[in-house]
């Protein structure tokens, strides 16, 4: 048993220089563009953790939702009532509950003034752009212009797009992407959305 604990407590130590170590060079600090993205379930989840954390930090956080339409969730009910928090519900639904591009495309072109301004706050910390890739693998933003203003945001606030089927210039330009995998969804077995967990 001895000899087991002295080789574990060696690979320990040998691990615990290598990540010292690695620790030791990341010594920039910026604002960072984080993109999740893929067709498994808990982008949006994941961006409205940061939401907490960031808060956690003193931060104040900016939030624009582009598809959803309901204000019903949990995470609305919560965060968005939480001081330093500024959430935007401007979408419509998915573009099969509205059938019209055309307005579809004005929701979008107006729900992206308000990320604009956010963008453009320096008080803001963290702005999540929840579900802006449909906007742009739909074509009704123009990636270029969204990743112009992404770009000139003030150097300290951190970016989270989520969606599905991110478009390779976002992930490009991201400092980090997360893919999140489907690999098995209670909705294909007939469950329904449930509170607490999808909502």
């Amino acid at each position: 048993m001895n000899e087991k604990s002295d080789r574990h407590a060696t690979r320990m130590a040998k691990k615990k220089a290598l990540i010292d170590a690695n620790i030791a060079k990341a010594d920039q600090e910026k604002g960072l563009l984080l993109v999740l993205t893929g067709n498994g379930k808990g982008k949006s989840s994941s961006a409205f953790g940061m939401v907490a954390r960031a808060l956690g930090h003193g931060m104040k956080v900016g939030v624009a939702q582009f598809i959803k339409s309901r204000s019903d969730t949990g995470e609305e009910a919560f965060l968005g009532k939480q001081p330093g928090v500024e959430w935007h519900v401007l979408g419509e639904g998915f573009t099969w509950d509205t059938q019209n591009l055309e307005r579809d495309i004005a929701t979008a072109k107006q729900g992206w003034e308000v990320a604009q301004r956010m963008l453009r706050d320096p008080g803001i910390g963290l702005v999540v752009l929840d579900e802006l890739t449909y906007l742009l693998s739909y074509g009704w933003l123009d990636t270029e212009t969204v990743l112009a203003a992404i770009a000139a945001r003030p150097t300290m606030q951190h970016v989270v797009v989520t969606g599905r089927a991110a478009p390779q210039a976002l992930l490009d330009a991201a400092d980090t992407v997360s893919e999140i995998a489907d690999v098995k969804h209670a909705y294909r077995a007939g469950v329904k959305a449930q509170a607490g967990v999808d909502l």
